[in-house]
């Protein structure tokens, strides 16, 4: 169903090539991004499918890494943590062993909830979970702005979120 392609050594040019997905491959994937708990007997009934076939075409989507993983939607608030916010952040110097290192320890920080590497002014936007407003100033501060690599943090704090549970969908064939 699905095949890789040789790609060159830079890994940020490695581009899997898939087949179309199909009616019922969306259907499965909308159902597990809406509820990652349905059993493969739920999962068939809403794709229409006996649950041996359902069953194949889940194994499929994993093995493209279509599917990549199952989360749960925890309250962060539960745990004492009730401010989430965006920091933008520039590096002094582009360089590939600069970026490496800071995006190696963004992925350390247990505050950190998503990084981006974006286009623009910044390098990397970070979605982070902390405590308050102290909690975000000093892994500003001491965690990032303090980093050889980084020459300016931005901050801004994150009032409300939306998180869309439906596939986008557009005409013609999907490939990747």
């Amino acid at each position: 169903m699905y095949r890789m392609r040789n790609a060159p050594s830079n890994s940020l040019r490695k581009e899997p090539l898939f087949t179309a997905l199909d009616q019922t491959d969306f259907v499965i994937l909308g159902a597990l991004q809406n509820n990652a708990r349905l059993s493969n007997k739920e999962l068939a009934a809403k794709a229409g499918l006996a649950p041996s076939s359902c069953l194949v075409r889940f194994r499929k989507l994993v093995e493209a890494k279509a599917l990549r993983g199952f989360y749960a939607d925890v309250d962060l608030g539960a745990l004492g943590i009730n401010l989430q916010a965006i920091i933008s952040v520039r590096l002094v110097k582009h360089s590939r062993a600069r970026f490496r290192s800071l995006y190696s320890y963004t992925h350390r920080l247990p505050e950190v909830l998503q990084v981006f590497q974006v286009s623009g002014k910044n390098d990397l936007l970070l979605h982070v979970a902390v405590r308050d407003v102290g909690h975000l100033r000093d892994l500003i501060v001491d965690g990032l702005a303090a980093r050889p690599e980084v020459a300016q943090c931005e901050s801004s704090v994150i009032f409300s979120q939306f998180r869309q549970t439906r596939l986008p969908r557009y005409s013609g064939p999907v490939r990747r």
